[in-house]
């Protein structure tokens, strides 16, 4: 079985690479500790200077890979039988945010470059690194914002702030990156075929200056959103993100889904009509 997350150094610079792209990289029960650990071992790194994280294949992620959860019965991961427990969510969760959070909380900055699509689950480990460089045809958003799901990270907000955040959150909505440069969601958008020169650019350039200085003016940077209450915001949306699922509508979606499938009850649930 092939590892789900790639680790490689070049120089300064070490790629982590999500390796599922058969499944459009698609989050899987190992995922969340993998990009942890690839993390940890660029930061005990003294080469490294700073972290590229990519995804391999046709897209960045295409969330958390749930078709197999959705449509089998209860009681599943995520679905549990009514009257359910929130802090067995919670735990589950709140360890897959923390694991993701690794990027944002990492010494060494990182990058995330986007192809393809960064949705859902996706769109969490994108927002969760220091800088987000997409291709301005790719795909961004947390479409199960409609039903079955709330961001864990909740970094929609501290990247766009209220209104804005509220504009991709109420309607589930997903932005190419063009849009999502404009609105502020990410650093930068650029054609597919110079979204690899874009990111080395980059990545090269922040590599020049000492780690001692990298860590500082990062740490000081995000500092100031602790004091906003970051942590909070995420203790909350953890525990909603568990509540949407057990919800009484995210019970019918959940048994939509057994009956005519994931997808069909993704479509039914995206496509814009009455719930």
């Amino acid at each position: 079985m092939h590892p789900v997350v790639l680790y490689e150094k070049k120089g300064r610079i070490a790629y982590i690479t999500l390796n599922r792209p058969e499944r459009y990289n698609a989050i899987s029960a190992e995922t969340p500790s993998a990009i942890e650990a690839a993390v940890q071992q660029a930061n005990a790194d003294d080469e490294v200077h700073v972290i590229i994280l990519q995804g391999a294949g046709k897209a960045f992620c295409s969330g958390y890979d749930l078709k197999e959860y959705a449509e089998r019965p209860r009681p599943q991961i995520g679905s549990q039988n009514m009257p359910w427990d929130p802090t067995i969510d919670y735990k589950m969760m709140k360890r897959n945010t923390e694991q993701f959070m690794s990027l944002w909380h990492s010494y060494k900055p990182t990058i995330c470059k986007v192809h393809g699509y960064a949705v859902a689950g996706g769109s969490d480990i994108a927002l969760c690194c220091d800088i987000v460089i997409m291709a301005e045809d790719a795909q961004i958003g947390y479409p199960p914002a409609r039903l079955w799901g709330c961001p864990t990270t909740m970094m929609w907000v501290y990247r766009l702030g209220a209104e804005k955040a509220k504009r991709m959150l109420l309607t589930g909505d997903l932005v190419n990156g063009k849009d999502a440069e404009k609105m502020g969601l990410i650093y930068k958008a650029c054609p597919v075929e110079s979204l690899d020169a874009e990111v080395a650019q980059l990545a090269n350039r922040m590599a020049s200056i000492p780690k001692n200085q990298l860590m500082m003016q990062k740490l000081v940077i995000n500092q100031s959103y602790n004091q906003m209450g970051m942590e909070t915001t995420q203790m909350i949306a953890t525990l909603f993100d568990g509540i949407t699922r057990h919800s009484p509508e995210g019970v019918a979606f959940k048994a939509r889904c057994e009956e005519v499938g994931f997808k069909q009850a993704v479509r039914e649930r995206d496509s814009g009509e009455m719930l």
